[in-house]
């Protein structure tokens, strides 16, 4: 969960996934880049403009249709259009698009309302593709509750805790292998003003339900809370939610970045590329932009697991993967498009033409036994594999859940339950009201919900 619009649909999603969207506004009133819809020889792919679907699409004609010669016409925008699109053309079944990018929270809620074609029948043993050689959680985050995968992944991450090496040194402190949540906020105490202006710690403050819910969520899973039980009961005043949501509030306030209550993805990994923070708790994705060549802190960085209290891990898991219209006019060539793009071979494509750190990583144990990729992204990727190889998607707290996911619930409405939620715990942070009265009204919120879902 990496960016502010990257984990923020519009309302309009919950909408369409719940089947309410009216039917006029679903009448045909898009065009993509394909026209009419695809056939014959063409598919149309609706995708996010995120760096590395630009760099697919650069891509595709001078290998994929070479290979082929299947043309494949892309429409591609900004995420929270995207998102849109997609529900709207995939709830419709208009087949106006082949294949999208849909996420680990979308897919399953999708799958469930009979807008995508299952994968299963393409991914045979016999079918060339190495399904395999996915990252088992990955696989398990795209199968829908009929059990049958519906998704591919493109890329992935999970979460982990990154810090200054050199600081700690200098400070004399030592980061534990595996930290838990009361080391980190004694290191953070510690390692607060460490160098003139630096706080001890970076932690998302910004409103979202994929910006500060997707943190937040992970701690309260390994403190024990939970958003709702088995039962669908709101727990969000439950004393491990409680306790959990005041650790982090407490930890941002007092050792935490400046600006906290507007701070994201973004505004962290500024903070900690420009020395401001010696600690930061984020996306796994966050260390090829601290790796990187022209990086300050390129080689000062150390990498461990999520911090745990009360489980034996606690990193999120995401992915942005490709989800075929269950209505495409196309599906073979569509799924040939989704195979490449998915494949040992487009890594390998990236590695050579772009450079191995371009690699949409995150998803294939070959990735990571791959010597030119491990060469480049030594400093994160074994790391990062075994925080994505830790992930429990249906099984990330104490104790079980009515509904899939770790930073989210997998659920259509929780794309607005979460955001509002998030902004009463930012008011917190900002000091504008305590926890308690953040979760009293949050408890409110969840318990709207919980009256849909009882009994189901």
């Amino acid at each position: 969960m990496r960016t502010p619009s990257r984990r923020r649909p519009r309302a309009l999603f919950a909408a369409v996934a719940a089947g309410t969207l009216l039917t006029p506004l679903l009448s045909g009133c898009w065009t993509g880049a394909g026209g009419a819809g695809s056939g014959g020889d063409s598919i149309n792919v609706l995708m996010v403009n995120n760096p590395q679907m630009v760099e697919l699409q650069k891509l595709t004609k001078a290998h994929f249709t070479k290979d082929t010669g299947i043309k494949v016409n892309f429409t591609v925008l900004p995420e929270n259009d995207v998102r849109d699109k997609i529900s709207q053309d995939f709830a419709n079944q208009a087949g106006q698009y082949d294949v999208a990018t849909l996420s680990n929270y979308e897919i399953p809620i999708y799958a469930r309302n009979g807008w995508l074609h299952e994968m299963d029948s393409y991914v045979r043993p016999d079918s060339g593709y190495d399904e395999q050689d996915i990252l088992a959680p990955m696989r398990q985050s795209l199968t829908a509750d009929d059990g049958k995968l519906y998704g591919q992944p493109f890329y992935g991450e999970s979460s982990f805790l990154m810090y200054r090496k050199d600081v700690f040194a200098a400070k004399g402190l030592t980061m534990p292998p595996h930290p838990t949540w009361d080391q980190v906020g004694q290191l953070a105490a510690e390692a607060d003003g460490a160098e003139s202006g630096m706080k001890g710690i970076c932690l998302r403050g910004l409103p979202g339900w994929g910006e500060l819910m997707a943190p937040l969520t992970t701690v309260v899973n390994t403190f024990g809370g939970t958003w709702f039980d088995k039962d669908w009961k709101a727990r969000l005043d439950s004393p491990e939610f409680v306790k959990a949501t005041k650790f982090y509030v407490d930890l941002v306030r007092e050792h935490g970045e400046s600006g906290a209550a507007q701070s994201g993805f973004a505004e962290c990994l500024n903070n900690i590329t420009q020395g401001k923070v010696a600690m930061w708790y984020d996306a796994t994705s966050a260390a090829g932009s601290l790796e990187a060549s022209d990086s300050p802190v390129k080689g000062k960085m150390g990498y461990v697991p999520a911090p745990v209290e009360k489980t034996e891990s606690s990193g999120w898991l995401y992915t942005w993967a490709w989800g075929l219209q269950k209505a495409s006019h196309n599906s073979d060539k569509a799924w040939k498009f989704i195979s490449w793009a998915s494949s040992k071979q487009y890594e390998q494509l990236v590695g050579d033409t772009i450079g191995w750190s371009n690699v949409p990583a995150g998803k294939r144990a070959s990735t990571y036994t791959n010597a030119a990729y491990t060469k480049e992204a030594s400093a994160f990727q074994e790391m990062t594999r075994a925080a994505i190889e830790g992930a429990r998607p249906r099984d990330p707290g104490v104790q079980p859940r009515p509904a899939p996911g770790i930073q989210f619930v997998g659920i259509p409405e929780f794309t607005d339950l979460g955001t509002k939620v998030s902004q009463e715990i930012s008011a917190a942070i900002a000091g504008r009201q305590s926890v308690d009265s953040a979760l009293k009204k949050s408890q409110k919120l969840a318990e709207k919900i919980s009256k849909e879902y009882e009994g189901r």
